[in-house]
Formats: structure tokens, sequence, C-alpha cells
């Protein structure tokens, strides 16, 4: 579909005082085998049958259609210019699928395409998500020189066993040698983690974290194991799933190990030493703006009178025709008045320290009347902090997020979210 410019900046309902911060998040698709826990738009590299139509692909580094996929992601940014015209960007997402099955002359020709089109601001934080299993020596410096500025190691475990169970295809070695070189080639790096893990026990929880925290990397993600729908787990559940009293023992533990290595939990799954938050996730909990590019991406953009999503073509092949042809944009909506609080609550409860009360308004352009009846409910039950000036969860209320966030839910949603 093609956006009507015009529309967008018409009169609304909302006010909006000025923009929030703008990133832009990059979507490449094709990884070596899909995850059975992963439900993002990934696909397993094969090449298209020649009865299908797609457009030709320039096959290159290992059969994937880089060249061409880089024209449509260049096409789909001149397309997207005019939503986003003047706006600096402050990060950079390159997201998947596994980005490091692309090559670094690819990931150079990105980023160039991207500051030769966007004011990026000087210390533009740059991310890739990085997978042990397309690890090679010097491979991590090749991103550093094409302008990368931080990685994102998908590690998960460092168990052979528990690797096997998830169906990566690197083993403890290779994440290993990838955080390795992933350490002296970028001042700032994230290891991926996952626990309560099938048959995953709290010793081997204490091994992969040890393991983990002997890199010394400035930033952890770690995430609890979650069947989600519409993925081969959810279809074929794993057996050995730890019951919730173990998983929220191994949570504890994390937090408190983590505390002693001086990485302080942020956000619901994030731990950092000082410095080295993510910019780009803070934004999205913030509430901030985001263009996705790429086949499947998201697009959360603000207008002066307006908030809107939008989603591109989720098929790679299908994306690059579109997006060559100026369509790349699958769907858009107008985030409606009665959704924003929700929308904006979900985002940035999941910060510890909270959001500033006037960021409400600020972002989704309502008063904070708005939601004030949530707000008192949500204090009342020991939830949310009483700061005047500050939206925060309590240590309660972050440990019991998904009821704390439910109060903001609209009315109907509420009543059948039983």
């Amino acid at each position: 579909m093609n956006l009507d410019i015009a529309h967008l900046m018409r009169p609304g309902t909302l006010n909006l005082s000025s923009l929030p911060p703008l990133s832009v998040y990059v979507h490449l698709p094709w990884c070596l085998k899909k995850c059975p826990y992963c439900d993002f738009n990934s696909h397993e590299w094969r090449a298209p049958a020649p009865s299908v139509g797609f457009i030709p692909l320039d096959r290159v580094d290992g059969g994937l259609p880089e060249t061409a996929y880089l024209d449509a992601l260049c096409a789909d940014l001149e397309s997207s210019l005019p939503l986003i015209w003047g706006r600096p960007v402050h990060s950079i997402f390159i997201g998947g699928g596994t980005p490091s099955l692309f090559s670094a002359k690819g990931m150079a020709r990105l980023i160039s395409d991207l500051r030769a089109r966007l004011p990026l601001v000087p210390d533009c934080e740059i991310t890739l998500e990085a997978n042990p299993g397309t690890f090679e020596k010097d491979r991590f410096h090749a991103f550093r020189q094409a302008g990368v500025t931080r990685l994102s190691v998908g590690v998960q475990s460092f168990n052979d066993m528990h690797l096997k169970v998830l169906g990566r295809v690197h083993d403890a070695a290779q994440a290993l040698a990838a955080v390795q070189e992933a350490a002296l080639a970028f001042d700032t790096f994230n290891i991926d983690l996952m626990y309560a893990l099938p048959s995953q026990s709290m010793k081997d929880l204490e091994t992969d974290l040890a393991t983990a925290l002997s890199l010394k990397p400035p930033h952890l993600s770690i995430y609890h194991l979650t069947i989600e729908p519409n993925t081969l787990f959810a279809k074929h559940t794993p057996a050995g799933l730890p019951q919730d009293d173990l998983a929220y023992d191994m949570l504890d533990l994390i937090t408190e190990q983590t505390a002693q290595q001086g990485l302080h939990r942020y956000e619901v799954s994030a731990f950092a030493k000082d410095g080295h938050r993510c910019w780009h996730n803070t934004n999205y909990w913030q509430f901030g703006d985001y263009l996705g590019l790429g086949a499947g991406a998201h697009s959360k953009l603000s207008f002066a009178h307006r908030v809107c999503r939008m989603v591109r073509h989720r098929e790679p092949g299908l994306y690059m025709q579109k997006a060559m042809n100026g369509a790349a944009i699958a769907q858009s909506n107008e985030v409606s008045r009665s959704e924003l609080p929700f929308e904006f609550m979900l985002n940035a409860l999941r910060l510890k320290d909270g959001v500033p009360v006037n960021a409400f308004t600020e972002r989704t352009g309502l008063p904070i009347s708005a939601i004030a009846k949530e707000l008192q409910m949500a204090q009342d039950k020991g939830l949310l902090s009483k700061e005047l000036s500050l939206i925060q969860p309590t240590g309660i209320g972050f440990d019991f997020l998904t009821d704390l966030q439910s109060l903001f839910l609209p009315a109907s949603e509420e009543a059948g979210a039983g």
C-alpha cells in the first residue's frame, strides 16, 4: 500500500507537543535454521523455485540474495523518508533472522546507505545481532570496521545439551569463541542467555551464568524460555520445563549474581554496567518512535496529531518486489485514543526506574487524567510507587508485571481478559 502523507499530517484528536526520539530497525530475515522456540519473522535460507517469479536474486556470501535485498531496503528507506523528514536518528538496530549471515561488505553498504539518507546523531548506536553459528575469526572485527558500534551475540546457553534442545546451530565452544572475539572487537557488546530451559537445574544455570560473567560483558539480556504460539515448541512442547517456583528461584539467582558483577537490572530482562545500557531498546520502552525496514518489520511513528503503526510485507521475496515498487507497507493503522494508555504503560512499566509522569502526555498526546484512576488503583495494590513525578513499579509490581500492566487495558479488552 502507498501512504498518503498529507492524510497523516491532517488535524486530529491528539496534540503532541513534540515528537519523541527516533530509531531505525532493519530486519534481515534469513537464518541457517529456524529455532523451535522462535516466533520472529525468520526464514531458513532456501533458493526459491524458478516458477515463483520473484525478482532475480544476486546471490552472494553463502547463497543469500544479499545485493537484491540491500537494494530493496534502500528503496524502502527512500519511500519512507517523507514520514520522518529531518528527524535525527539516535540508534539503528539490525536484527533478524541472523544478520551476521550477511557479509561485512554488505553490512558496510547498508550502514552507508542509511548514513547517506538519514541525519544520524554523532554518537548514534548501531547494533548488530550475531549468532555463534556464523562466527569466523576476524568477522566481528570486519563488522566493526563496517560501522557497527555494538554487537549482540545470541548465545542462549553454554551447555551443549541445552543448545541441542533449543535447536541452535552452534555448540558451547563456538559460543565461547564468539563472545571472546566480540570482546576484542567491541567496547560494548551483549550476551543473550535463556533460562528455565527443558531439564535445566539450578546448577546448570549457575554454570551458564558463571561462564557468561567470566567473559565480563558490559550488557546481558536474560530471557525466560516462553512457549510462543505458532512455533514448533507450541506444537511439541518439550519435556522437563521447570516449575514456576524453580523459575522464580533462577531469576533471583540471576539478579543476585549480575549485581555482584556491577550489572544493574534496568529492565525486566536487561542488565548493564554503567554507560552500557542499550539506547535502542530503551527508546522502545519509553514509547519512542522507530522506523522499521525489511521483511515483516514494524514501525511506530508519531505525528503532530496521531500515532501510527505500520507493518511491512512478511515474505522476503514479496517484500523485495513490493519495496522496489515503493509499496513495502502491507498494513497501516492509527492507534486509537483508547489504546494509547495501555501501549504506553505496557512498555514503560518494564523499566525498573520508571518514566517521568510528563512522558505520558508527551508521548501519547493525552492528559495524565486519562490514566489517573488506573494509577491510583495500582498504587493502592502496592504495584506502583507513590512518587508523584514518576511512574515506577514497586518491587512487587516488577515481580508481577503482567498483573500491573493489565490494569491499563482498555475496558473492552479487560472484560475479556480472563
